[in-house]
Order: structure tokens, then C-alpha cells, then sequence
């Protein structure tokens, strides 16, 4: 009869071993860079300006959710993960965002003058922001690999806690090794579809905080700017609050998916990384699709320099064929899910 092996004190006591036990500290966690984010954007924004931003950042927010709950229907991510993410892109992504663009943005201006701020919100942006939103679907992608293997016919996890429990009984009954000679060669539609969702979700949490900041920025800006003309004897008119309404429909109208599109090729990308079984499929997936991501962010961040003939160009050109492309794969997603049989247990 084996003997199990007692893992180390150290393992036994690790906080991530323990699921209540990590999702109070990831709550927490979550809790305090909320506070600390409202509190930066406040400190931009004035109060004012950050309940005005806020009332404006949720109005397209149930579009974007609605349709990655659409393309949930293949992934079928549990609701706990997708607040989960939510909540990172919407409180911690954007504090590490805030933090380390200020810090980049000060250094490449001092060391390169004009010229620093060009790369850094054509570059240093793009790879933070990215980075800051693609671990959190690190966290919750790292488990597809275990249960692959599983899957496989390799004890694994549980399998193997099954089989220390259960001596001499060879595998557990439930235990269904993939038929001999068949390796997984591709991922599911399934598992695709799941980064998919998860990278937007993120990136929809990230784009909330970070349009209630820009928005609530315009608008503290418009109204002073409209004090100031009411001082100087000017009557008050609509075209006081032009800027907050640019910036609602630059960012709420024309772009509301472009941060759900960017992080969704990290979270495709990763997605296939950790299930195929093609090595240069596994090597390739997840720097491509963060490489895309932070390309595509780049080239968005760089079109608003263009002015509006090339930001429109850019938009056209860019933006839309890589959004009906997502559209597209999500189609096809649903579509193979909907034609694979339904497996029993």
C-alpha cells in the first residue's frame, strides 16, 4: 500500500491552496485598489466631475456586456471569474495602469523632451495597460493546461488524489483516458471562446474606470471654462460642454469595444497556448497575442494624433475589419459549439 507523501508546512499554509481563503484575499485586494483608484480619479476629476463621469462611463457598459454574455453561451465561464475579472480591469488594472503610466510618461519626457510623450502613449501605454489587464487571465487560464492533461489520460489533480485514496483500485470509474493514438491537436471552440470573453470582460472593467476619468476630466474642464465666461459677461450656451460631449462620443459611441477587442487577443492568444498540442502553436500563441494587442492599442493611441481625416482613416482601415473579424470568429465559435455533441457527466 503507497504512502502519501505530507506536503511541506509551507504548502499546506499557502493562502492560494486554500479557495474561501483566497478569494477573501482577492476580494480584499480588489476592495483596496477600488478605494485607491476613486481616489485618483477624484484628485483629477473633483467630485463632481467623478459622479458626472461615472454616470457617463456605465451608459455603454451594458452593450458590451451583453454581447460578451452572448458569446459566453460557447464559453460558459462560471460568474464568479467573469466578475472576478471585471473587477480587476475596472480597480486593480487601472491603479497599476495610472501609477506606472505617470511614472513612464515622467521619465521618457525627461530623458527624450516632445518626444517622450509620443512614445509613451504610442509604446509605454500600450504594453502596460496590456500587461496590467492579461494577468488576470493568466490567473484563471493556468488551470485549462492541468485539466487538459487530465483529459489525456495523465492522473492529474484531483485524478491523482483519487487514485493515493483509493489503492490497488486502479483508476477512479469516472476517470475516461482519451483513446489511444489521438492526441488533442487543436483547442475547442469552447476553451477559445472562453479567453475571448475573459479578455473582454477585463478590458470592459478597464475601459469604464478609464473613460469616467477622461469624461469626468472634460467636464470639470467645460465648467470652468463656462464660469470663466459668465464672469466676462458671456451668455451661457450648449456648446459649453462641447468637449465632455467629444469625448462621450469618441469614446462611448465610436470605441466602446476597442479595450474588450484588444485584451480579447491576449486572452485568445494565451487560450491557445495552454491547450494545443502543437508545440510551435504553444511556443507562438499567447507573445502573438499580446504582441496584437499592444500593436493594435498603439496604432488607436497613435490615430489621435492624426487629426480627424486620419484618426477616421485609421478607424476604417484598422479598426473595424479587426472588430468584424472578432465578430466573425465569435459566429464561428458559436456555430461549432452548437454542431459538437454534448458530452454525458
Amino acid at each position: 500500500m503507497p504512502v502519501r507523501a505530507v506536503p511541506p508546512l509551507w504548502r499546506r499554509l499557502w493562502p492560494l491552496r486554500r479557495p474561501a481563503l483566497s478569494s477573501a484575499v482577492a476580494a480584499l485586494a480588489l476592495a483596496g485598489s477600488g478605494v485607491l483608484i476613486l481616489h485618483l480619479v477624484q484628485r483629477q476629476t473633483g467630485t463632481t466631475g467623478l459622479l458626472v463621469g461615472l454616470g457617463l462611463a456605465l451608459l455603454p457598459l451594458p452593450f458590451v456586456l451583453g454581447a460578451l454574455a452572448w458569446l459566453n453561451q460557447t464559453a460558459r465561464v462560471p460568474v464568479r471569474h467573469t466578475l472576478f475579472c471585471l473587477a480587476w480591469g475596472a480597480c486593480a488594472a487601472t491603479t497599476v495602469a495610472i501609477l506606472a503610466n505617470g511614472w513612464a510618461s515622467d521619465f521618457l519626457v525627461a530623458h527624450q523632451g516632445a518626444r517622450g510623450e509620443t512614445l509613451g502613449a504610442e509604446f509605454a501605454t500600450p504594453l502596460i495597460e496590456e500587461v496590467a489587464k492579461g494577468s488576470a487571465l493568466l490567473v484563471l487560464l493556468l488551470p485549462l493546461r492541468r485539466r487538459h492533461r487530465c483529459e489525456e489520460g495523465r492522473p492529474c489533480g484531483r485524478w491523482r488524489r483519487l487514485l493515493w485514496h483509493r489503492p490497488g483500485t486502479g483508476r477512479p470509474a469516472h476517470f475516461r483516458p482519451a483513446p489511444a493514438g489521438r492526441q488533442r491537436a487543436r483547442s475547442s471552440p469552447r476553451t477559445l471562446a472562453a479567453g475571448t470573453v475573459l479578455g473582454g470582460v477585463t478590458a470592459c472593467g478597464f475601459a469604464f474606470t478609464e473613460n469616467a476619468l477622461y469624461l469626468g476630466r472634460a467636464f470639470t474642464a467645460d465648467r470652468q471654462a463656462r464660469l470663466d465666461a459668465i464672469g466676462l459677461g458671456e451668455a451661457p450656451s450648449l456648446r459649453d460642454f462641447d468637449g465632455t460631449v467629444h469625448t462621450f462620443v469618441l469614446r462611448a459611441l465610436l470605441s466602446p469595444f476597442a479595450h474588450p477587442l484588444f485584451t480579447a487577443l491576449t486572452g485568445l492568444g494565451l487560450a491557445l497556448t495552454l491547450t494545443t498540442a502543437r508545440r510551435w502553436l504553444a511556443r507562438l500563441g499567447a507573445p502573438l497575442g499580446l504582441l496584437l494587442a499592444m500593436g493594435l492599442h498603439g496604432v488607436w493611441n497613435a490615430a489621435a494624433g492624426l487629426g480627424t481625416d486620419g484618426f477616421l482613416l485609421v478607424y476604417g482601415l484598422v479598426m473595424v475589419p479587426c472588430f468584424a473579424a472578432l465578430v466573425c470568429f465569435a459566429v464561428w465559435a458559436q456555430t461549432r459549439r452548437a454542431r459538437q455533441p454534448s458530452r454525458p457527466g
